[in-house]
């Protein structure tokens, strides 16, 4: 027996990566290419196969450690020093060894021959010949780290399927772990020799596959009486009888958790937690619909295209963890009230939003004094006109004319992310409260029309928004946005931008302060404004800049008229 130490190879130009899984236990037989542990850099995750056959010794760093090029990382106990003494005596009984050199050659090139076992398929040729079954591959249990039996819980394959090498033939159950077991070779299945429930142990028969004429040339273990049941008597035989070595099964409930997210309690194999860490998926969300309510491919698959096709479960974001339900009816008396579409669909919206904009909020007074002022003695005519002037229509003018002085604000993100698109119209969209929820009909060329015309605008469309009798075309080409709670109350709030707009305005409730004149406190009317902004299209200066301009526009409605 020898221990081969194993090193993390070439990583593509990658300094360190982190370990983030190991794959086995110690004692735990390993084949040739399984994966020893998942490393995982800044830009992607890989497997460390390994370049041995045998069993795993220990490993050599921790889930979590930091390691790069040449870092050992594993010991593996192989037989290499026992197969000189199992080799010598049936090479020296075969007389015929000389008429087929190319049957010796051609198993040291085969993928599926280790290294250090070479020379067995020399010894193994006279089992090769039998000319009736040379197509014929036998796949039996490989070494599972003990003699004892376990259950066949899982048959993955069907008579007539073409399966590769590595796919999954059975699942086993011992008391500890589930396995996969992998199919040595590529071909048909034409023979099922297990069956689920069927108690198996290592060099038990699993099915028999149709290989390829060169695949079934090399083959060294054929369909031959003698030595399957040889292999059912003495589990330790079997590997010297199978020079071409089956993949050890693969266990998969050995860790405690795995990069996919899903812990070790998910019953789902290798293949399927590759698939679902290739999409991102945690199993742990996905339904089995396999035996025993096993994940397989297909539930992934399906998982994914619901995901896609349900905008509600896809407004989550990535990777956020969904907020846990709670029974309140264990508490006191409750009531379920349905959300309206229109909640429904702000809901979404706003949370979209927050995910994906980077928000940014400043906040300002502005002195309403001599605008308060000049809003009331509008009244009279107001009234002649039959139109009601509120503290909005001089905020939605000013804001017009500071989108038109900071075009900056007048513009959004384009789709490619390497552009903005510049607005040249101005249309303002304002908040407005109904019953059945938040909406927002928009003032169209907003900067073009003087304070009756916005002030009938805002009649309009607040009463059609109440009345539920708004038309998508008045909801739609918004530049930015105003949310005022100045007659319900407050002192200031951070409002959501209304993407793809990159900013909104939130007004809170008029007060009167006392404010230094140069010579002494005067009480003064000031209004709090609160900006938001979305800090990938606006800087801090673009957004003091609009604030300064939109303060000094309300403190003197004069700068309006110019």
């Amino acid at each position: 027996m020898a221990v081969e130490i194993v090193t993390v190879p070439d990583l593509g130009g990658a300094e360190s990566v982190d370990v983030i899984e190991l794959n086995l236990t110690p004692g735990d037989a390993v084949g040739l290419e399984d994966s020893l542990i998942v490393l995982e850099s800044d830009k992607a995750s890989m497997d460390v196969p390994s370049p041995f056959a045998g069993s795993l010794v220990k490993y050599l760093v921790a889930d979590g450690a930091t390691v790069k090029v040449g870092d050992a990382i594993a010991e593996i106990e192989t037989g290499a020093a026992e197969q000189p003494a199992q080799e010598e005596a049936p090479v020296e009984e075969t007389p015929v060894e000389e008429e087929e050199p190319q049957l010796n050659k051609e198993p040291q090139s085969n993928k599926e021959l280790q290294p250090n076992k070479e020379p067995q398929p020399a010894e193994q040729a006279p089992a090769a010949k039998a000319p009736a079954v040379e197509s014929e591959q036998l796949i039996v249990v490989p070494d599972i780290g003990s003699d004892d039996e376990v259950d066949l819980i899982e048959i993955s394959i069907a008579i007539g399927d073409q399966v590769e090498e590595g796919d999954t033939l059975v699942v086993l159950e011992s008391d500890k772990a589930t396995m996969d077991v992998p199919s040595s070779h590529s071909g048909k299945v034409i023979k099922i020799l297990a069956a689920e429930g069927d108690k198996l142990r290592t060099g038990s028969q699993v099915a028999i596959l149709q290989v390829s004429n060169a695949e079934g040339e090399v083959t060294a273990f054929p369909v031959e009486a003698a030595p399957v049941a040889a292999a059912a008597k003495s589990p330790s035989v079997a590997p010297a009888a199978a020079p071409a070595p089956v993949k050890a099964p693969t266990a998969i409930s050995a860790p405690a958790a795995t990069e996919d997210g899903a812990s070790a309690d998910v019953y789902a194999g290798p293949s399927v937690r590759m698939l679902a860490r290739e999409l991102g998926v945690s199993l742990e969300k996905v339904s089995g619909t396999g035996p025993r309510g096993r994940i397989q491919k297909n539930d992934v698959d399906s998982f994914v295209k619901n995901a896609l096709n349900n905008p509600a479960s896809a407004a989550t974001g990535s990777g956020i963890p969904e907020v846990p339900a709670v029974d309140f009816s264990q508490f006191g008396e409750i009531e379920s009230i349905k959300l309206t579409k229109i909640q429904k669909l702000t809901g979404s919206n706003m949370q979209r939003n927050w995910l994906n904009v980077p928000h940014v909020t400043q906040f300002d007074d502005a002195d309403i004094t001599e605008l308060e002022d000049f809003r009331k003695s509008l009244k009279a005519e107001g009234e002649k006109r039959g139109i009601r002037v509120t503290p909005v229509a001089f905020l939605i003018k000013a804001i017009a004319a500071s989108l038109h002085a900071n075009p900056e604000f007048n513009r959004s993100l384009a789709g490619d992310g390497e552009h903005v698109i510049q607005k040249h119209y101005i249309n303002v969209g304002m908040a407005v409260d109904t019953p059945r929820g938040l909406m927002v009909p928009v003032i169209k060329d907003a900067n073009e029309k003087g304070i009756w015309e916005i002030s009938e605008d805002i009649m309009s469309l607040a009463g059609l928004a109440r009345d539920g009798k708004l038309k998508p075309s008045d909801m739609q080409g918004g530049c930015f946005t105003l949310s005022s709670l100045g007659a319900i109350g407050g002192t200031g709030f951070t409002p959501i931008v209304n993407a793809p707009e990159v900013g909104i305005l939130g007004v809170s409730k008029s007060q009167m302060k006392p404010v230094w004149n140069g010579s002494e406190f005067a009480p003064r009317l000031t209004l709090p404004l609160c900006l938001s902004y979305d800090h990938r299209v606006i800087n801090g200066g673009d957004a003091g800049r609009f604030m300064t301009h939109l303060v000094k526009l309300l403190s003197d409605i004069r700068y309006l008229a110019l």
